[in-house]
């Protein structure tokens, strides 16, 4: 936890998980408490929760980074941070983020139409907007209206067609043009998204290409029409010299600039700056070799040395940061409905019928394996030939069911004492420790493994695990101070076979199960999924039509009973609006239902008075949540 955390969560003395919204103070929340205390809203589980003070933690700590770094090396200029909204772009996050920032001049950055119209409104005098992406006449002239009120807002050139679309757009509307130019620079990026940069990088200009524009705006005498010099490696960086290298390029390119006239004011170093999402360092992709304070480090020291050695003036440094900014203020909370285990019965408790006059010579054989297997002691051969034999065993079971010489009741059982013995096989494995584990023990490992039934979807909640393996930190809200018994895979409501956890994080370069506990009778047993907070609210997929979850914003308060309040609850997606989402309209649909209980009434095959009920429950349908519902946790 201590990797992920990053000072934010951790375990309370009662074995909950608990949230640090500001780690240098001793103020922690009880995250059971908060889903308690959702229920007074009439919300359960599953359910988002937006910690909004650690935002403002995470915004603080980035400025703080860059002032660090400023101070120490005496760099001649000032930083200033930009949210690509794109990363989450509910509104009270977007607000959150700028407030917090507001100190540190924060500004905002989009990349459509719709990110465009709603940015613009925030952008002032002292608040800077850059828009990135492919842009048409509509969005550059809508920027060139901004400018006209003094607001910061900057197209960040990325074609030269659009450089020239956008000129003769200002000529029209007799305006001096203002914008950034994003470079495709020669380094490529790390991690899984390296091609963000690079030569084969989907946006930017080439070097040639800035030239060419250069000479156009030398020709016209705007030597200051470009504020802003730009590049983007790709989100989750993972390598720290892969941003120095490529801040190298970009200053050599602005010390050219500078030196030729172009009085270009401030460099973005685009986005990128990782998240450490608590992998092992083995996971090329959800691990990174560097801090945030060694982040800022390198951005300053690498530009001051080259305008020292060039002689120019220092830029205003821009970042773009949003995955650093709001991975981890958020969590998802997901109930356990149901656990299945291969080795949960015995095969005594398994009876086989009356007419069955004795247990059959395979079931025999099996059983008595399983007494024998803990005689085998400290040696892992013995358990290893002894998984050898019971795998034959039921697979002659198997076979003869097949040909109809064994009845079901004989193979239920053969199935109880199989999983039995392979329980037994690896308990001993597992004390021994033989290093390495043979094949056998890694087999065993995985068929052991429980299924925890849990109420989300993938598709809605966690799709970057789906879509491109991105590990997130999952643990139990309860129970930390107790030692997990069972080896778990966490699965979802979904129909798809995908619709599961794959990889864990774990020490481990393939963490492959979860520690959980066992499951109690009458027990509501919540899981954690953490550092949701970048991108997944935005990515969801209504795979199998289930929708938004229900979300709560809390507040950190010393003053409160259990140190927070919630400031807001936003409702989940019903059933009706889920459907309306793809053409089904309740009116529609309550119509034709409505039509197939008339004709069965009329035919007498149903009584009127249960007609109605079955047109009254179908009709709750509709403003139902998409998700197993509060009943089911109420009544567990």
């Amino acid at each position: 936890m201590a990797s992920w955390a990053d000072g934010f969560y951790g375990v309370s003395g009662r074995g909950h998980a608990v949230v640090r919204p500001r780690p240098s103070l001793p103020l922690e929340i009880d995250i059971p408490e908060v889903v308690e205390r959702a229920r007074e809203y009439e919300v359960a589980p599953p359910m988002l929760i937006r910690f909004q003070d650690v935002l403002r933690s995470r915004v603080r700590r980035l400025a703080r980074a860059f002032a660090n770094a400023i101070e120490q090396t005496g760099y001649g200029n000032h930083y200033r941070p930009v949210y690509p909204i794109k990363v989450n772009q509910l509104h009270e996050v977007v607000d959150e983020v700028l407030d917090a920032g507001s100190a540190y001049g924060l500004g905002l950055e989009c990349g459509s139409k719709a990110e465009l119209a709603a940015t613009l409104p925030y952008a002032s005098d002292d608040r800077l907007l850059l828009c990135t992406g492919v842009k048409d006449e509509v969005m550059l002239r809508s920027m060139l209206s901004a400018q006209a009120l003094g607001q910061q807002v900057l197209p960040v050139v990325e074609r030269y067609s659009e450089f020239e679309t956008f000129m003769a757009l200002a000529d029209h509307m007799g305006r001096a043009a203002r914008f950034a130019v994003r470079i495709r620079l020669s380094t490529a990026g790390s991690g899984r998204w390296f091609e963000s940069g690079g030569e084969r990088s989907k946006f930017g200009l080439t070097v040639p290409e800035l030239v060419r524009l250069l000479c156009v705006l030398e020709n016209r005498g705007a030597h200051d029409a470009i504020e802003l010099l730009h590049f983007h490696l790709g989100s989750q960086i993972t390598e720290i010299h892969v941003l120095k290298e490529a801040i190298k390029e970009l200053t050599q390119i602005y010390a050219d600039l500078r030196q030729r006239g172009i009085a270009v004011p401030t460099i973005d170093v685009g986005g990128g700056l990782g998240v450490d999402y608590g992998a092992s360092r083995e996971d090329p992709h959800s691990a990174i070799n560097y801090s945030l304070q060694e982040y800022a480090n390198v951005v300053v020291t690498e530009v001051m040395a080259i305008c020292q050695e060039r002689a120019v003036a220092p830029p205003v440094i821009v970042s773009e940061s949003g995955r650093a900014i709001t991975a981890h203020h958020s969590v998802l909370i997901v109930p356990v409905l149901d656990s299945r285990r291969q080795d949960r019965q015995a095969p005594t408790e398994i009876e086989p019928r009356a007419q069955a006059t004795r247990e059959h010579r395979i079931l025999q054989r099996l059983v008595r394996m399983l007494n024998e297997i803990p005689n085998a002691g400290a040696d892992a051969t013995r358990l290893v030939e002894a998984y050898h034999d019971i795998q034959e065993s039921r697979n002659d079971a198997i076979s003869l069911f097949r040909l109809g010489h064994l009845d079901i009741d004989t193979l239920a059982r053969v199935e109880a004492a199989y999983w039995a013995a392979c329980r037994e096989v690896l308990h001993g494995l597992e004390q021994i420790a033989p290093d390495p584990p043979p094949a056998e023990q890694q087999a065993l490992e995985q068929q052991l493994t429980d299924t925890y039934l849990c109420d989300f979807s993938i598709f809605q909640s966690v799709l970057d695990h789906w879509a491109i393996g991105q590990r997130f930190p999952i643990m139990p809200l309860t129970r930390l101070a107790e030692q997990p018994t069972r080896r778990a895979i966490v699965v979802d409501l979904t129909c798809d076979s995908d619709g599961r956890i794959r990889d864990y994080v774990s020490p481990q370069a393939a963490g492959r199960h979860l520690p959980l506990h066992e499951l109690r009778k009458g027990e509501v047993y919540l899981l954690g999924i953490f550092l949701v907070g970048a991108y997944q609210d935005i990515l969801g997929d209504a795979h199998n039509l289930f929708g938004r979850l229900p979300e709560v914003h809390v507040y950190a308060d010393a003053g409160e009973p259990e140190n927070f309040w919630i400031e807001k609850v936003i409702p989940g997606m019903t059933v009706g609006e889920m459907l309306a989402q793809v053409q089904y309209f309740p009116n529609d649909l309550n119509r034709r239902m409505s039509e197939l209980v008339r004709r069965k009434i009329d035919a007498g095959e149903l009584r009127p008075g249960e007609g109605m009920r079955i047109l009254n429950n179908y009709g709750k349908l509709f403003a139902d949540t998409t998700y197993c519902g509060i009943e089911l946790y109420d009544n567990v």
